[in-house]
């Protein structure tokens, strides 16, 4: 006969280091609270790269112009009262370099003036477009397109954090991608509602690095009251996400099975909640995916092991239930370290190979999925164990009643 590992003997050990956790937990919350993002707190996000001026766009014709563009394509769209519209394509496939692209454009629209700052040599597919400015063209302030350069040296995060300081309260800045790629994620708090201008952090930073030097690929605002509905939202789902799986767990099993699963997914979640509080990852929508992923997970795993115990008791009718426990547990073993593993090493490439709020995601993702894994093993049977001995506890004083009767 297979060896069987006795789990039921660590179901004591397992509580005491599980209440050492959630203390710890609870203290680091109360302590320390979380570290919000900017999606639960009113401020701005924006992204940012460091890139200089490839070329500068005016328009001096009587039409309107607007400049628009994908990965593979700019499009300059000419349209005006009694005039027809007509959209002017450069493909950079056909145009290669900002040389032949601007020469293209000078060309084929006489209104245009461009003036260039990269070198002629410089591949078209390098061009970066600012998501801040105005997309129709005018002669009064140029339209500015942007450039990766590869020689460009890294910046260090410090010197970012140097220029935006005098700001205030409440900024985070966080790499985005390679140090080569020079980009960056700006969250600033603004409990004022529109204290901090997206044009301000650009200005800073262009006074500081060189005009023309920063691209603003994205900005965000979020309000307080949007802010606050959002963490209203966040709780409010995963209170009804325990619920589900409460009357889920109810009707396919019995009751004890039920709050055994609820229970282990709560504890799950404190865990987390305790790795996000003491190492001060940023609270975010993503941090909350990460949660409610982790809950899934670990509500999987729990099903499995019920399925298997109520199997087991129908095959061992005479066996004890720690008994049936035990080969319960040692049946969804093998089972729960193969999918846990090949899981995690999906997850650890997202965690090695990506930044930002998505590294965070997966490194939640991978403390949660370990704490699962735990909390099936040792937390919900041993609750369903402990709900068991108080069941036969109370059968055997209520036939002695009868008896005594």
């Amino acid at each position: 006969m297979k060896k069987m590992i006795r789990f039921s003997r660590f179901f004591l050990p397992a509580a005491i280091l599980s209440g050492a956790i959630i203390i710890f937990g609870v203290t680091g919350y109360l302590i320390k609270g979380f570290t919000l993002g900017v999606d639960f707190q009113a401020g701005l996000m924006q992204e940012v790269q460091f890139a200089p001026t490839a070329f500068s766009l005016r328009w001096s014709g009587m039409t309107n112009a607007i400049l628009s563009f994908d990965r593979n394509n700019l499009f300059i769209v000419t349209s005006g009262s009694g005039v027809e519209s007509r959209t002017y394509a450069f493909p950079f496939a056909e145009y290669d370099t900002i040389g032949s692209l601007v020469g293209a454009m000078t060309q084929q629209l006489e209104e245009l003036e461009v003036s260039t700052a990269a070198p002629s040599n410089v591949s078209s597919q390098w061009l970066l477009f600012s998501s801040q400015g105005n997309p129709y063209l005018s002669d009064e302030i140029p339209f500015i397109v942007h450039y990766l350069d590869p020689q460009s040296a890294p910046i260090d995060i410090g010197e970012i954090r140097s220029a935006i300081a005098g700001i205030g309260q409440g900024v985070s800045v966080q790499n985005v991608g390679s140090p080569q790629e020079r980009h960056f994620m700006i969250r600033i708090e603004d409990e004022e509602e529109g204290r901090v201008k997206s044009e301000q952090i650009t200005q800073i930073l262009e006074s500081y690095f060189g005009n023309g030097e920063v691209a603003v690929l994205r900005s965000d605002y979020v309000g307080s009251r949007f802010s606050k509905d959002l963490t209203d939202q966040a709780g409010v789902l995963t209170a009804l996400t325990l619920l589900l799986i409460l009357i889920y767990a109810s009707i396919r099993f019995k009751p004890q099975y039920a709050v055994g699963a609820v229970i282990a997914i709560i504890h799950d979640g404190i865990v987390i909640v305790a790795f996000i509080v003491w190492t001060q990852m940023e609270f975010t929508t993503s941090t909350i995916a990460a949660i409610l992923t982790i809950l899934g997970y670990s509500i999987n795993n729990t099903i499995v092991l019920f399925d298997r115990i109520r199997e087991s008791r129908r095959i061992y009718p005479d066996s004890s239930f720690l008994d049936v426990l035990d080969i319960s547990l040692n049946g969804v073993l093998s089972r729960t370290i193969i999918t846990t593993l090949t899981t995690m090493l999906a997850v650890l490439s997202l965690f090695i190979f990506t930044t930002g709020s998505m590294k965070d995601f997966a490194l939640a993702l991978l403390v949660g999925m370990t704490s699962g894994v735990y909390t099936t093993l040792f937390i919900a049977s041993a609750i369903v164990y402990f709900w068991e001995i108080q069941k036969v506890k109370r059968e055997k004083k209520k036939s002695a009643a009868v008896l005594a009767a």
